[in-house]
């Protein structure tokens, strides 16, 4: 795929067309249990309770703000908020006259700190980003009241804990990044069940089976990448199909055949399930993936052959198959720079190829062959490998470093 940039710059403007966006849910924000104002009631006589319910928050988010090397705390001081650096003001939707803090933008600065149960009185917050800071702890359950938050941005930082199941409680919410942190445990099957545009889990501590939930994902983009989810990827994928465009699961310990189902996401355009312990062939489905342009099943201990109809995809671009142990290239396969396809075709067993595995590997797998209608791929699945992997790597290099800005529709660059 193309490689360009997605450069993301919070505005008024900006803000103003998420709030619009964010409006039907605006008078949920009542409705939700959390109340950390229980002693800041009385203080409704001030001209604008929101900015000063505002001054409140942010006041006891300064106090547990341990260390700020590019001061951009300096200035939070007083009581206009929307002077401080990194915070954003707007006019309320539902009351065009009056100022509100639509916006948080703290990305890059290097702030080190927790998260207070306060914030969560920042009731017309559209977005959120603390993208690479050292914030750390865990995510207090009264951010359920950002009940208009349309972006959050918690990548790169410390934060800790089980899946922040918080965010299953903001109603606005179309896009959440949380890679980079050390959140650990399942996920929750109703995060698929959001209306996300993006999802970002990447590179955390998270486990167990994916929840055959996915395929109820709204997303365009989801990247599961680097954690240690294991078992198969679940067939219910298929149903993402009318939004799916990117799907990044390198490295999350995924067994079982690849399902048939992958084949039926016709909007796919990016496929990678690298670094993992995918057996059998590669689906001939994927040979109606008209838009896919990147394709990556390095790493695995596929066997087969590589099908003509992957190869002759109309915008594959890239297409990697090392580190496994395919027997056979049919037709324009074997000779992919003639389409101008960047390709990777090492260690495998194929005939007359240089830089390929051993006989005896060879016959290792041959000898043990991989029947998927057997063995369907269900969530939770962890049968053993058909064959002993040999020249797998001991350790899966990891995603490179989050984007300066992510925005609603990253590249795999930004992975």
């Amino acid at each position: 795929m193309a490689s360009h940039s997605f450069t993301f710059f919070l505005s008024h403007a900006l803000i103003l067309f998420l709030l619009h966006l964010a409006l039907p849910c605006y008078n949920a924000a009542a409705k939700h249990g959390h109340s950390p104002s229980r002693h800041y009631r009385h203080q409704a006589h001030h001209s604008n309770p929101r900015l000063y319910h505002a001054y409140i928050a942010l006041q006891a988010w300064k106090r547990v703000i341990y260390s700020d090397p590019r001061n951009f705390t300096t200035n939070w001081s007083g009581l206009s908020v929307c002077n401080y650096t990194g915070v954003f003001c707007a006019k309320a939707l539902d009351d065009p006259k009056i100022q509100v803090v639509a916006g948080i933008d703290l990305n890059h600065a290097d702030i080190a700190g927790l998260i207070p149960e306060e914030l969560g009185l920042l009731t017309d917050l559209a977005l959120f980003h603390l993208n690479s800071n050292r914030f750390c702890g865990v995510l207090p359950q009264s951010l359920s009241n950002l009940a208009l938050l349309y972006e959050l941005d918690l990548s790169n930082n410390r934060f800790v804990g089980p899946f922040p199941s918080v965010v299953l409680s903001m109603p606005s919410l179309h896009y959440l990044d949380i890679r980079y942190n050390e959140f650990e445990g399942s996920l929750p099957p109703e995060l698929f069940k959001k209306s996300l545009d993006a999802l970002f889990l990447n590179n955390n501590r998270l486990t167990n089976a994916i929840p055959a939930s996915l395929g109820q994902t709204s997303s365009s983009v989801l990247v599961l990448a680097n954690n240690n989810f294991g078992g198969c990827l679940p067939p219910s994928i298929a149903d993402s199909a009318d939004t799916l465009e990117e799907l990044l699961l390198i490295n999350i310990s995924l067994s079982g055949c690849l399902p048939p189902e992958v084949g039926f996401l016709y909007k796919l355009r990016v496929l990678d399930v690298s670094l993992n312990h995918v057996e059998g062939p590669i689906p001939y489905s994927i040979a109606g993936l008209a838009h896919l342009e990147q394709l990556n099943v390095g790493h695995n201990m596929m066997t087969g052959v590589v099908p003509s109809g992957v190869c002759i995809l109309p915008s594959l671009a890239n297409f990697t198959f090392s580190y496994n142990y395919f027997c056979e290239e049919e037709g324009t396969c074997m000779n992919l720079t003639s389409k101008g396809i960047a390709y990777d075709e090492s260690h495998n067993c194929l005939p007359e190829k240089p830089f390929q595995r051993s006989e005896k590997e060879c016959q290792a797998a041959l000898e043990h062959p991989v029947d998927c209608f057997q063995h369907p791929c269900t969530a939770g699945f962890r049968g053993p490998p058909a064959f002993a992997p040999a020249g797998f790597p001991a350790a899966a290099p990891l995603l490179s470093s989050p984007s300066l800005s992510p925005s609603p529709s990253p590249s795999p660059s930004h992975f």
